[in-house]
């Protein structure tokens, strides 16, 4: 249809041409025209009878899954197509996928400061590089080891992830490889889906004493100070079937509508959670801070009963109805939580207890711009005076809340979801130093081997998750790593600015 388009304008112009030249070339011209007519009138036919089929098909065994419009952060479409799916039992992936590079427009946007950390997490093999040996250790947790060769996606597993973590991943970087056709490079990577990071820093400090040249590289959702496990976005971004969250394109906008509903001023004056506190001791010693008889510490705390949601059809837990209170509370669960992008994208201050585990993009944001930070060892009294703060000074609260709101809308949003991965994984196969291969045991996979086996939600989710064609934009530009001084100083002033804070509150406290 482009090809046709272009065709169309060209074709114009030499008409403008004709008619200029005078009545001796009407007749061409009038040609011309009726051809082009004929030639549109096929086209609109074509497609008229292409979407009759397709919407036929729905009420029969054979069906085609129709890719939602897609717009990259410029405004611009995606080319589409769509999941062709068939009632063979094997679903077998298609030999029209394209495997050589796509022509991208250059793209003059440099990437969210977050992408700097991409430097870091792998800065444990800049000096030796990524050997073969290291990766196969990576085997030891890893649910499975991922190859992308020539363009096409190949899977080993080694084990079943928690619910459906290992398949949204897979079809995450799936999608990627679609995104930016012909742009990922030849890598080998092997992902654990578990919760905790695993690669411990200490026990690769002294090479001597532990025989081997560097830490095992192993991809998975969060990470700490402690280890080298690499930060990857979580599953939930292409959707999470098991409790009804739609990928996060959807839940963006549905969490940016919500926000209109109530205006900062309006909400419920409290600091709001809900979840479930099961997970860790941290989350029950929260629920110390609900109100009761005995004492207002400023929360509303509620628990999260997934199965009775799951009974209700998930009436009570869309997170874009939630943007109801003025504070929010973020709290980790037995690691880093998936709630943390829903939190802060609420236009609420973000009461972020004190975390040990970092996802991919929570470490540039800054206490007191974007987030106020709450005491762990002592969360009840910090509530309080955070809430009680806030309320007293609106107009810098609702700052904070608007700013955290901006960054998630902004600079997370699904275009840049891609891009970081996208070069994370160039940053990656760069310290690559043997030649990517294929095990005997992999699985050449693609949109329709996986989607089109699939049942209920989870073919829903990657239905509409789903990227129907290369984008028409390469990908930001990749900032610069952090020098050594500009880290040391982004560290202290985020903690001289926690120290600030936990000063006014023990001032708040020596007052009541």
């Amino acid at each position: 249809m482009q090809t046709f388009l272009q065709q169309r304008s060209k074709t114009q112009f030499i008409a403008g041409t004709l008619l200029k030249k005078g009545p001796a070339h009407f007749a061409a011209y009038t040609s011309i025209l009726l051809l082009l007519i004929f030639f549109s009138a096929s086209t609109v036919c074509s497609i008229w009878a292409t979407l009759s089929t397709a919407d036929s098909k729905h009420k029969s065994t054979n069906k085609t899954i129709v890719a939602p419009i897609s717009r990259n952060h410029n405004g611009k479409r995606l080319l589409q197509n769509t999941l062709n799916c068939t009632t063979t039992g094997n679903q077998t992936c298609s030999t029209r996928y394209p495997t050589t590079s796509t022509t991208f427009e250059k793209n003059d946007e440099t990437c969210p400061e977050y992408f700097r950390w991409i430097h870091e997490d792998l800065r444990a093999w800049k000096a030796t590089g990524i050997t073969r040996d290291m990766v196969e250790r990576a085997s030891t947790t890893a649910h499975f080891r991922l190859i992308v060769k020539k363009g096409k996606v190949y899977v080993e597993k080694y084990r079943k992830s928690i619910q459906t973590r290992d398949i949204f991943t897979i079809w995450g970087i799936m999608q990627l490889v679609k995104k930016y056709e012909g742009m990922v490079p030849d890598l080998e990577l092997m992902f654990d889906c578990d919760d905790r990071p695993v690669v411990l820093a200490s026990d690769y400090n002294d090479h001597d004493r532990n025989k081997i040249t560097g830490p095992p590289p192993l991809f998975r959702y969060c990470g700490d100070r402690w280890t080298h496990d690499i930060v990857f976005p979580d599953w939930s971004f292409w959707g999470w079937a098991e409790i009804n969250i739609r990928p996060w394109e959807y839940v963006l906008n549905d969490i940016k509508e919500g926000n209109k509903r109530i205006k900062w001023k309006d909400r419920e004056p409290f600091a709001y959670w809900k979840g479930n506190p099961a997970v860790d001791e941290t989350r029950k010693d929260l629920l110390k801070c609900n109100v009761s008889d005995a004492h207002d510490w400023n929360a509303r705390l509620f628990v999260q009963d997934w199965e009775k949601e799951s009974e209700q059809g998930y009436k009570n837990s869309n997170v874009a109805n939630q943007c109801t209170y003025r504070h929010k509370i973020y709290i980790e669960g037995y690691a880093w939580s998936v709630s943390e992008k829903y939190i802060l994208g609420c236009d609420s201050v973000t009461l972020l207890v004190t975390p040990r585990f970092h996802d991919f993009f929570i470490r540039s944001l800054q206490p007191l711009q974007h987030y106020w930070p709450i005491k762990d060892s002592d969360k009840c009294h910090s509530i309080q005076h955070a809430v009680e703060w806030g309320n007293n000074h609106t107009q810098k609260a609702q700052e904070i809340g608007r700013a955290a709101s901006k960054f998630i809308q902004e600079d997370l949003n699904m275009d840049h979801v891609y891009d970081y991965m996208f070069h994370l994984l160039n940053e990656y196969a760069k310290l690559l130093k043997f030649e990517p291969t294929v095990p005997e045991g992999a699985v050449e996979l693609c949109s329709e081997a996986m989607a089109c086996t699939r049942n209920g939600t989870e073919k829903k989710f990657m239905s509409e998750s789903f990227v129907g064609g290369p984008s028409i934009k390469a990908p930001c530009s990749l900032p610069h790593p952090f020098e050594p001084n500009t880290l040391r100083l982004f560290y202290a002033n985020k903690l001289n600015v926690i120290k600030r804070i936990e000063k006014w509150e023990d001032e708040y406290w020596s007052q009541n």
